[in-house]
């Protein structure tokens, strides 16, 4: 019962039912182990600790428990982690109440220093809570001696040693500590001159040593080399190199020499990842962070050409090629290198096109690289990638497959060629290529549902969508978010598991994954397409049989409870049929008349519904509603979950719950296309609607919908939001389309205005993607005759942007 609750989250009920158990058997350690880990997800870290404490003293001197090794490791981690959440009992405000658990678990962990075999976990543990305390001399030794350990490649002591180093307080450790993958600090917000100095110092280089020449990482037999010039002591550390061209400014002339070194040993070596690894340094303030300042990756073209370090590299790689060209050597350099180095130069140059959107460039290049080497992989990706991005996917697809065709036993270049078969439409083919890597015996795609191989089937749904096969792409995506509840059911063997391995603090970390499995993005992803499906039946179902519903209002009172009372029957066992199948999937275990005095077969799949039929049964909207709701409590900060849920809100009738959805992406962005949309529309709905919500609801709305606009009309809220897409040469296209939508719905502009306005920046602002250009196109479609010449003009410039479009 205890592992049904904790797996159901029946927290209190968990910790009722451990106590019982405990108070039967108390000479079990699990059951000690279960009860104070119970009292601890509850909440109280106190009652958890005193838990363990009198475990602890039931115990002889010479217990395993006060030795050395894994469990007693693990258990004293553990308690150190719970003593860190505990608070004073007293109710003061100041700091130091605040972090006394901090307090007791930074001393806690030198008394259990000689049971500890997780070392590594040991120093970061007493890291973090020296930064929390203010012990910045302390952490400053604790990350060097991480460092010594091996963890010089680890970006998360890296960061907390800038911390250190700097004196941050503990609301900026708390938010860095959240940091993932290569970011620092300073890819987390803009450092002041003085800070990076420090930076700089610590990292082996001061401003004082370039003096305008190489700033190469200082020598050890330099006299400002100091204990904590981390360049010296780990003179291989990739980390280091590439953390020290993010503490320079990227207009300084030390960042000029220093990529230019860091640019051209990666050419020499080869590394394809050359491009991706620098495109990390386009780093730019986040205008939408008023309070504090906040760095972000450009990542839309028009940014990455205007950012100063992609200016710098364009000269770069320039004047690499000129020179490698005429001399084979780099500029101002006398060594000679062999062709290679002139090759890696034109792919580096072809991926610095590829991100500044410049498509025909990048492709006269990257053949150069394919007639130089046809036998390099990576070059056929990165043409690939162009044509597609360039609005050609059907030549994409035959491009990686020529590269997938030098090396068949290359996994990664087979998958990625599927996915694009599967981006081009060609479903079929792309199954022959992914079936090479699954068993041979039986269907290939029962054999991926198995392995829950996601991004396959999110592909393959994404392509049955586009040719309007509905009912076979809701399988697909609902076949993801089967593989997301197996993930979740199958914590099930953990719970007795981890306890009785005494692995718990990563049973913690396991129950926090699984509480946010369902804000995954690949989830999200499937999740959003189901619900953009169903919305779609609703506004322009489908007539089949299964929709058709009897006529009510010609049946007496008998006849019509009985009537519903059938169809809710109908509607339950769809419903279990459908979830009971995985994926419209089930298993036959019988024996056919054949077989009989035969060997037993091993189960088959039989697919029960192919083309998907009893999912396109199921309600739309409450379908939808369903999934809305799950997006917006696992994924809040992500502004497509309160797009949806207004869109499903609105079309239930729920003007509230639409206006609520409103405010909260304005606190996610408030500039966003989709947001101005549904704002004008909101107002609309309410101008047009025959009946009117509760009274409160009423008040509600009419008190916290003008704050949406501004406090102003709607005609004048959407004339201001003109005049800022006016004012801005770089406003987004698909915000560009939806004014449009807006000043054509409230007669506020005639077509030629609105043509106008999409055509006025010549494609040469931000979001201009090959999807966001047919949007404009079927905007201009929906004009009529007015807007003829105009899309001839947006045929053009498409054309001129995306030079290998043809289905235009």
């Amino acid at each position: 019962m205890s592992v049904l609750q904790i797996q159901m989250r029946d927290l209190t009920g968990f910790r009722e039912t451990r106590l019982k158990i405990l108070t039967l058997r108390p000479n079990n350690k699990v059951h000690w182990l279960s009860y104070a880990l119970a009292v601890h997800v509850c909440g109280d870290p106190e009652a958890a600790l005193e838990v363990l404490d009198n475990y602890m003293n039931t115990l002889g001197e010479n217990s395993e428990e006060f030795k050395r090794g894994f469990e007693s490791s693990e258990l004293a981690l553990y308690k150190n982690k719970v003593l860190s959440e505990t608070t004073c009992s007293q109710d003061g405000d100041d700091d130091f109440d605040k972090l006394l658990g901090v307090k007791k678990a930074w001393k806690h962990l030198d008394e259990i220093a000689h049971v500890i075999v997780d070392q590594t976990g040991w120093l970061q543990a007493k890291l973090s809570y020296q930064l929390q305390l203010g012990m910045f001399d302390d952490a400053v030794e604790t990350c060097q001696f991480l460092f010594k350990r091996g963890s010089t490649e680890d970006h998360r002591v890296h960061s907390a040693y800038m911390c250190a180093l700097l004196n941050l307080n503990r609301e900026t450790w708390s938010e860095v500590e959240k940091l993932t993958g290569t970011a620092t600090l300073a890819t987390f917000r803009p450092l002041l001159d003085k800070e990076r100095e420090v930076l700089l110092k610590a990292y082996g280089v001061t401003p004082s040593t370039t003096n305008g020449s190489s700033p190469d990482l200082i020598s050890a037999d330099d006299d400002t080399t100091t204990e904590e010039c981390l360049a010296v002591a780990f003179p291989k550390s990739a980390a280091i190199k590439r953390i020290y061209l993010t503490l320079l400014p990227p207009s300084s002339a030390e960042f000029l020499l220093a990529i230019d070194k860091y640019c051209r040993r990666q050419i020499v070596k080869g590394v394809p990842s050359l491009g991706s690894d620098l495109s990390s340094l386009y780093l730019m303030e986040d205008e939408s962070q008023e309070s504090e300042k906040r760095l972000i990756l450009a990542r839309d073209p028009v940014d990455i050409k205007s950012h100063p370090v992609y200016c710098m590299l364009v000269e770069l790689v320039e004047s690499y090629i000129c020179s490698l060209t005429k001399q084979s050597t780099f500029p101002n350099d006398s060594i000679e290198h062999p062709p290679s180095v002139l090759l890696w130069s034109w792919y580096l140059r072809s991926i610095l096109h590829e991100q500044a959107a410049e498509y025909a460039d990048g492709i006269t290049l990257i053949n150069k690289c394919i007639d130089h080497t046809p036998t390099g992989v990576d070059f056929y990706e990165l043409k690939a990638r162009l044509l597609e991005a360039g609005g050609d996917i059907q030549r994409a697809a035959d491009v990686v497959d020529s590269g997938r065709d030098l090396d068949h036993q290359d996994r990664y270049i087979n998958n990625l060629t599927t996915k694009t078969l599967l981006r081009a439409g060609r479903d079929d083919e792309a199954r022959k290529r992914i079936s090479m890597f699954t068993r041979h015996e039986g269907n290939p795609e029962q054999n991926l549902y198995d392995m829950q191989c996601a991004w396959y089937e999110l592909e393959l749904a994404d392509s049955l969508a586009k040719k309007g096969k509905l009912g076979m792409s809701l399988r697909k995506y609902m076949a993801v978010i089967k593989h997301y509840e197996d993930f979740h059911e199958d914590q099930f063997d953990f719970h007795a598991y981890c306890i009785r391995k005494v692995t718990l603090r990563s049973y913690c970390d396991l129950l926090k994954f699984e509480d946010e499995i369902w804000g995954q993005p690949i989830y999200c992803r499937a999740a959003e397409n189901i619900i953009k499906i169903y919305l779609g039946l609703f506004d322009a179902p489908t007539k089949s049989p299964s929709n058709d519903e009897p006529d009510y209002s010609k049946m007496t009172p008998a006849e019509r409870k009985k009537a519903k009372n059938i169809a809710r029957k109908k509607k339950k066992a769809l419903e279990k049929k459908v979830g009971d199948s995985e994926g419209g999937v089930i298993y036959d275990t019988s024996k056919s008349p054949e077989d009989n005095g035969s060997k037993k077969k091993k189960p088959h799949a039989v697919d029960i519904d192919p083309e998907g039929k009893e999912l396109l049964a199921l309600n739309p909207l409450e379908e939808s509603q369903k999934f809305a709701s799950i997006l917006i409590n696992y994924a809040p900060r992500r502004i497509t979950s309160w797009v949806l849920y207004y869109d499903v809100s609105v079309r239930r009738g729920k003007m509230l719950m639409g206006l609520k959805a409103l405010h909260r992406m304005k606190s996610i962005d408030s500039t966003h296309h989709d947001l101005f949309a549904r704002i004008v529309d909101f107002s609309q709905k309410l101008e047009s609607r025959t009946t009117k919500c509760h009274a409160a609801s009423e008040e509600v709305i009419s008190s916290e919908f003008p704050k949406l606009l501004d406090d102003k009309s709607l005609p004048d809220f959407i004339k201001s939001t003109l005049d800022s897409v006016k004012s801005n040469p770089l406003s987004s296209l698909p915000m560009k389309i939806v004014l449009a939508k807006a000043l054509i719905s409230s007669n506020m502009a005639t077509k030629s205005d609105c043509v106008s306005l999409i055509l006025d920046s010549k494609l040469n602002g931000r979001s201009v993607t090959m999807t966001t250009c047919r949007d404009a196109l079927e905007f201009m479609d929906s004009l009529g005759k007015d807007a003829i010449t105009g899309k001839g003009e947006l045929i053009q410039l498409i054309m001129a942007k995306f030079p290998f479009a043809k289905d235009f």
